[in-house]
């Protein structure tokens, strides 16, 4: 189905109403000129739903402004709903919404005022239409087209993590490359390094021809600049971004790691610290649970990644130095704090470095631990150097680790906000139409009842058998004549029945000259437009 087909659709059954309901009766009879003036307004509206929304729903709320104060009108009321739908629907902006709310609640609060009508029945009702007939529609709009829309993010979001999972595969090649790199340099580099050095002990032996000290030399030379080139190649082959990759041996801890460079000769105090008691928060939702152990297992890797940076850079740019490694924790912070000392005397000059050496490996450790929201310090402490880690002990938000727990938030809080408009709208709406069947069902005066009345009765006769309310907006348009000059004329409804046009008494006070009180003066029926012809047969019958 086009477009052009669905909007003809539309305008149609928008129209019936505005067609059969004058013809059921059910309301005030129009003229054909007004009739077909409404249904090229509503023509219009639907044809321009979809560019102005505001513009359409503007246009069917002029027609029963100007049909009735209230907005309440059975011709036009589906219109005026149904377009503040749509109007929640294709509209952007929340405002514009909410300015034209509440211009027609002030443009029906004057009409109000300006009619001699009852202003708190009419007010009830012109709120209770406005919120029930125009807000709740457009919230219903505003939450459909927030549904399609966390359908089509869900949809894109479905078609980004498929993109990550690609990504998420090729840096786990990249990072079973790094692995091997570092294996490759951990293992050759060891071997090679331990090659240089029998080479200069072979070097230094004595009784050994120069010729072969020369060739040691070499090969003391060789394996150094193997040692060179095999670090280069390594730092090509490792990703230097991606200091996430599981290097560390699997399963290995802090402490194991601190055992496993003490048994290879490093001097290593080490003081684990004790874990804070975790927050009593009650009871707390899988997926918080899930977000709290993925953050605590962050933090932890990133302790072990600490410690072997700090262990390595000691070894390697201070040997023979004690090393102190401490690790507190408490409620909020997990801190680390590697400290070395000056290196030992009796080690090569050729093993030590400047301590403030700038490698990638404190570069991206600083990274790592800032990605976590941490910080780490570097630098010279004493006569050694200190290294000190601080990192959030909850390095996860549960609802951010979690979307789809956002997600169910949103949701949530949209439901909220439907169900309290729709809950004032009903409460409203009900108490404006209860109040409206009282005052109606209330001012009945019984056609029998009015045809005992006599001109010229008292009022206080008259008291026993008018109804205690009388007719707020009476029809005066229809009244067969003008009422008495200087007449205090009461207005009653022959039926009981609601929203339909029915017929209406007029009973008029005056004072007589002789000072005996208010008598009434005139009394007459007031038609509906549909049987101004037939009433006068039934006035008849109510006299007889």
């Amino acid at each position: 189905m086009n477009r052009r087909t669905r909007d003809a659709l539309l305008a149609v059954a928008l129209a019936v109403p505005v067609v059969s309901v004058d013809r059921l009766g059910l309301n005030e009879p129009s003229t054909p000129a007004r009739e077909l003036c409404a249904l090229a307004v509503i023509g219009c509206a639907v044809a321009v739903r979809r560019t102005r929304p505001l513009f359409a729903f503007l246009l069917a709320a002029a027609l029963g402004l100007v049909t009735a104060s209230s907005l309440f009108t059975l011709s036009y009321g589906p219109a005026f709903a149904v377009l503040a739908l749509l109007l929640g629907r294709r509209a952007d902006r929340v405002r514009p919404a909410l300015l034209a709310f509440g211009a027609l609640a002030v443009a029906g609060t004057a009409k109000i005022a300006l009619r001699d009508v009852d202003p708190v029945v009419e007010w009830l009702v012109l709120m209770g239409t406005l919120v029930f007939g125009a807000v709740f529609p457009w919230l219903a709009g505003r939450y459909w087209r927030q549904a399609r829309e966390l359908a089509a993010a869900g949809w894109s979001r479905a078609d980004q993590l498929e993109r990550e999972q690609r990504i998420v595969a090729d840096r786990a090649r990249l990072r079973e490359r790094a692995r091997i790199a570092q294996d490759m340099h951990d293992s050759l580099g060891h071997e090679l390094s331990l090659i240089a050095v029998r080479a200069g002990a072979l070097q230094v032996a004595p009784g050994l021809a120069p010729e072969h000290r020369d060739a040691v030399a070499e090969l003391r030379a060789a394996a150094s600049d193997a040692t060179g080139r095999l670090h280069r190649i390594i730092g090509v082959l490792r990703d230097e971004g991606d200091e996430r990759a599981p290097l560390a041996p699997a399963g290995e801890s802090v402490t194991a790691l601190v055992e496993r460079a003490a048994g290879s000769g490093l001097a290593i105090t080490y003081v684990p610290g004790e874990e804070a008691p975790p927050d009593e928060q009650g009871e707390q939702s899988e997926v918080e649970e899930r977000g709290e152990a993925c953050g605590r297992e962050l933090t932890g890797r990133t302790v072990y990644r600490v410690v072997q940076e700090a262990l390595t850079n000691a070894a390697k740019h201070a040997p023979g130095a004690h090393v102190t490694v401490e690790i507190a924790h408490d409620a909020d912070t997990t801190t680390v704090t590697v400290t070395n000392g000056r290196p030992d005397a009796s080690g090569s000059p050729t093993c030590r470095a400047p301590l403030s050496g700038g490698g990638s490996g404190l570069r991206g450790l600083r990274a790592r631990v800032t990605d976590l929201g941490g910080t780490l310090d570097a630098g010279p402490h004493g006569r050694g150097f200190r290294l000190t880690a601080r990192l959030p002990a909850r390095s996860i938000d549960p609802v951010a680790a979690r979307p789809e727990a956002r997600l169910t938030r949103a949701r949530r809080r949209t439901l909220l906000a439907f169900g309290a408009a729709v809950a004032t709208g009903v409460l409203l709406t009900g108490g404006t139409f209860a109040w409206y069947a009282y005052s109606r069902t209330h001012s009945v005066l019984d056609p029998a009842d009015y045809a005992r009345l006599r001109v010229g009765e008292s009022r206080a006769e008259a008291a026993g058998v008018l109804p205690d309310r009388t007719v707020s907006d009476p029809p005066l348009e229809r009244a067969p004549s003008p009422p008495p000059e200087g007449a205090e004329c009461l207005y009653y409804r022959a039926d009981g029945r609601l929203f339909t046009a029915v017929r209406h008494f007029r009973i008029c006070f005056g004072g007589d000259a002789g000072g005996g009180g208010e008598r009434i003066v005139d009394k007459a029926v007031i038609p509906t437009a549909s049987d101004r012809d037939e009433f006068r047969e039934e006035e008849k019958e109510w006299v007889r």
